[in-house]
């Protein structure tokens, strides 16, 4: 026992670890169920408020200028309405500022020749030093008109707003506000608008170096909770339903301090039953656990499916033809993760990734996202569990410097249950750097093993 705790004391520093040595690491499994044994604390919310500032210092420093020159865009305007937030402003807003205050318009500007980026905030309140106010109501009462003698001032000669039909990520001005702008702009300044649906994009799919820090870190705790929801500790074999545990996660998650950005899923699959059986059915042994789980988290996401199987009295292990599956949907991973190239599309990619996994003999279906800001996040999808065809949300290019949910199934039959057909879905959050791609905490490799309590 001594010895197990020891190893148990060196998981907790790498589970709270903000450096990179918590990223260098195999794809292979870490040993979880020890994590698991953990009652982890995340950071009071004070020291999580400095980080997400200084996450965004950093993304407003150095991205938004990159992103900004290699578009060709020399005014950004982004504005959202209290409690209606444009998802780019969302995400600009520092750590105390709840939500935009009012109407919130921010002015990001490129005046060239290399000079930063000027940030205006034209609104009553600003925004933690990282925005400069720019606005006097009580010289200009309107708003908008004091939108209009700014930009006019600068005269850019592209103005991007969020108005967009192809992404929901950059589609953030309303109607209304539109209108309002459109009436205080000169008419030559009209003629100037462009959609920042490209530039919107790639603010919200990079992942800058202070965020790649602290992910890792992110992805263990995660995968910690799922350890303990996948264990005796939760679950009693003939008593706990898939509910059960499914609220035991959200009660988890609270006592943390912490928020899902959905509800967790939890189901079983069993021998001589058809599909996924949830709800209020009775985890039994001989079932194989599936769990789909994601945290919200200094402003970054997580998204994972692992899974568990309860064994059966007299049982030491899982049975040969369970894991087998694994490693099919393993294999898929690393075809999928191997196919990833800069410049290729979500579509060509999945095109790609499913020819050669049926030529190798496997059943797959490919659903994976973009992760990081937001669960599903921006950025060009790599097929969909409804369709494994191409989709205009697979169209985009895929970008260095993104986070990924790799997830995706292959189904398989098992020989111990009688050759049936078997799902064995895995969803595990990972980095591409433009040349490859690493899983932020490992990947399950091998089913956890439910044994007696």
């Amino acid at each position: 026992m001594q010895q197990r705790l020891g190893l148990t004391a060196a998981l907790v520093a790498l589970i709270l670890s903000s450096g990179p040595a918590a990223f260098a690491q195999s794809d292979t499994q870490p040993p979880w169920q020890d994590y698991g044994l953990i009652e982890i604390e995340p950071l009071p919310l004070r020291e999580r408020a400095e980080v997400i500032d200084r996450i965004l210092a950093e993304r407003l420093d150095t991205l938004l200028p990159q992103i900004m020159r290699e578009e060709g865009v020399d005014l950004w305007l982004l504005m959202s309405r209290e409690y209606f937030e444009d998802p780019v402003t969302a995400s600009m807003l520092d750590a105390k500022s709840m939500s935009a205050r009012r109407r919130t318009i921010l002015i990001l500007h490129d005046p060239g020749e290399g000079r930063p980026i000027e940030r205006l905030t034209v609104s009553r309140y600003g925004l933690a030093g990282l925005f400069q106010p720019a606005w006097d109501p009580a010289s200009e009462p309107d708003q908008w008109q004091a939108v209009a003698d700014l930009i006019a001032a600068r005269d850019p000669a592209k103005i991007a707003i969020n108005v967009s039909d192809a992404t929901r990520f950059a589609d953030g001005m309303t109607k209304s506000q539109y209108d309002a702008m459109m009436s205080a702009l000169a008419p030559a300044f009209r003629e100037r608008i462009v959609s920042g649906e490209t530039l919107s994009t790639r603010w919200l799919e990079t992942r800058t170096p202070l965020e790649l820090e602290r992910y890792p870190s992110l992805v263990a705790i995660a995968h910690s909770i799922i350890a303990q929801a996948l264990s005796n500790r939760v679950i009693t074999p003939g008593k706990t339903t898939c509910a059960d545990v499914q609220w035991w996660y959200r009660e988890r998650l609270k006592a943390l301090g912490l928020e899902p950005w959905f509800h967790p899923s939890l189901g079983v699959q069993r021998e001589g039953a058809e599909g996924i059986l949830d709800g209020d059915t009775v985890i039994m042994p001989g079932d194989l656990v599936w769990t789909d789980f994601g945290i919200t988290y200094l402003r970054l996401n997580t998204d994972t499916q692992h899974l568990a199987y309860v064994l059966k009295p007299g049982e030491t292990e899982v049975p040969a033809g369970l894991q087998a599956g694994l490693a099919n949907s393993n294999r898929v991973q690393d075809i999928l993760t191997a196919n990833f190239e800069v410049g290729l599309s979500g579509n060509a990619i999945l095109a790609k990734s499913r020819e050669q996994a049926i030529a190798e003999g496997l059943d797959p279906s490919i659903y994976t996202h973009p992760l990081g800001v937001h669960g599903h996040g921006a950025g060009p999808s790599i097929g969909f569990w409804d369709n494994q065809e191409p989709d205009p949300r697979g169209q985009d290019l895929v970008r260095a410097n993104t986070a990924w949910a790799i997830e995706l199934t292959s189904y398989a039959p098992v020989p111990e249950w009688g050759g049936q057909r078997v799902d064995f879905r895995t969803e595990e959050d990972a980095f591409f750097d433009g040349e490859t791609v690493r899983y932020l905490d490992g990947r399950q490799t091998e089913i956890t093993v439910i044994g007696p309590k």
